[in-house]
């Protein structure tokens, strides 16, 4: 489910005229980064703590994909 969710997603901003999409994930979240990946996303870099979870400021995996 979310591999369809995530593909309308892209078609819906290819279709809106979005030429970039942008995800910011926790690096361990080794699915989530596997699925962006899967439908074209890249990795750009690290945002160092930017993420809070738990009360603990996380660096955050930021992919893209030009679309």
């Amino acid at each position: 489910m979310g591999r369809a969710l995530l593909e309308a997603a892209v078609e819906s901003a290819r279709t809106g005229g979005l030429w970039t999409l942008q995800a910011g994930i926790f690096p361990e979240n080794a699915p989530s980064l596997a699925l962006h990946r899967s439908v074209g996303f890249r990795d750009v870099g690290i945002l160092e703590r930017i993420g809070q979870l738990d009360g603990d400021w996380r660096d955050v995996l930021l992919l893209e994909l030009r679309v």
